[in-house]
């Protein structure tokens, strides 16, 4: 039998029943909506993740304090405070791949300034900071190397905190207190959106870390070193050559471990898009699911139609139809069905991932190998739910089909 005939008789078949093929794509309608709205929202948490971790800047290190132990037992990463800003200054001066260094100091306070009055983070930090996150300014300028040595009162605001103490934006020239300590306001930061953990980058005060140290917060041991190379292709030298200074600077033995941690951006993309494959493979196993048990039901409906076509059947074998035709017309009648309600699912995907984006703020995306992969499996499914009946049906005797009431 001819392919084209092969699909006129079943869809023939399945016209005829809309409503029971109707109830019985619903699962394979189901299940490859559900696949492309989680997958399509996974694939856009990574692609946000990866356009945030590149906003922090692609040859970007980073140093953290690393783990004290007592009594053999590690009490956490960040737990021992051995940064200092003479590890910066040493880095600043000893490395040759390092392009810019800079401490960074955290001081969680309120300020007050303007109309309002803003818990944020100060930041003490130095000029290279800007450099290394390449951070550009709506208004007025940056601090310089001279406002950090002479200690100057003078701060940067992120775009969050200005609006919040200056809505009318005339922030630059303004006086604002960070811990009854008043600062002038010299510029504003371009906006940065949210970090991959959700934080608001905007939500900062940056203040030359002198200043933080001496008149603000009074620690000596600071939060973590930020530093940059010229090149990305730099970075793990770098790293290595950080370890080497940092170790030399602590007085470390030979075999006394690292009391820091140093980390490049790909580690940190990699673990923060690792974290979210995971998931996302997850929710798509479990929406998964939905399309076998749409497989299961259109083998159960192909079964209750292979019975009761058990004569037509009959008749047409008698006719001079061939065993694999029979198998083949069943086949491809559980194929359509599997591949229309593909389709159909893949509408109501698109339409589910706009909704979700819509009304979430989630940022989502469909790829053309997802919507390849999703109606891919679905024919499947009808190739592997399809061949029992289809088997059964092909392997009925004649007489005995015609026999059938």
């Amino acid at each position: 039998m001819k392919s084209r005939t092969l699909i006129k008789v079943a869809g023939q078949s399945i016209v005829k029943n809309k409503m029971r093929t109707f109830l019985t794509m619903l699962g394979i309608i189901i299940g490859v909506g559900a696949v492309i709205v989680m997958v399509a929202i996974g694939a856009g948490a990574q692609n946000e993740i990866a356009s945030q971790i590149e906003n922090l800047g692609t040859n970007m290190l980073v140093v953290t304090p690393g783990a004290a132990e007592q009594g053999g037992v590690s009490q956490g990463a960040q737990s021992l405070s051995r940064l200092t800003v003479d590890d910066a200054e040493m880095l600043d001066e000893q490395s040759f791949l390092v392009a810019a260094v800079s401490p960074v100091i955290v001081s969680p306070t309120q300020v007050i300034g303007g109309t309002g009055n803003w818990r944020t983070a100060v930041m003490g930090v130095s000029t290279g900071y800007q450099t290394i996150r390449d951070w550009g300014l709506t208004d007025g300028i940056f601090f310089d190397d001279d406002d950090v040595a002479a200690l100057r009162k003078v701060v940067v605001l992120g775009s969050t905190v200005a609006d919040a103490l200056f809505p009318d934006g005339d922030a630059v020239g303004q006086q604002i207190s960070v811990r009854d300590v008043p600062v002038t306001v010299i510029g504003v930061l371009e906006s940065k959106g949210q970090t991959s953990e959700g934080s608001d980058q905007d939500d900062v005060v940056l203040a030359p870390y002198t200043t933080v140290q001496n008149r603000l917060s009074g620690r000596m041991f600071i939060s973590q070193i930020l530093a940059s190379t010229h090149t990305a292709e730099e970075v793990a030298a770098a790293q290595a050559e950080i370890g080497v200074i940092l170790r030399e600077s602590h007085d470390l033995a030979q075999n006394e471990q690292d009391d820091f941690t140093v980390r490049n951006q790909a580690e940190i993309t990699e673990a923060a898009q690792g974290t979210t494959e995971v998931m996302t493979l997850l929710l798509a196993a479990i929406a998964g699911i939905s399309l076998l048990v749409g497989g299961i039901g259109i083998m159960n409906i192909m079964l209750v139609s292979v019975t009761e076509r058990t004569r037509e059947i009959g008749l047409r074998l008698a006719l001079g139809a061939r065993g694999s035709d029979v198998l083949t017309q069943f086949l491809v009648e559980s194929v359509v069905m599997s591949i229309f309600g593909g389709l159909i699912g893949l509408g109501l995907g698109i339409g589910g991932s706009a909704t979700v984006s819509y009304f979430t703020g989630w940022s989502t995306l469909i790829s053309p190998s997802t919507v390849a992969l999703a109606l891919c499996f679905a024919g499947a499914v009808g190739v592997f739910f399809g061949f029992y009946p289809a088997r059964r049906a092909a392997a009925l005797d004649p007489i005995e089909a015609l026999r059938y009431e």
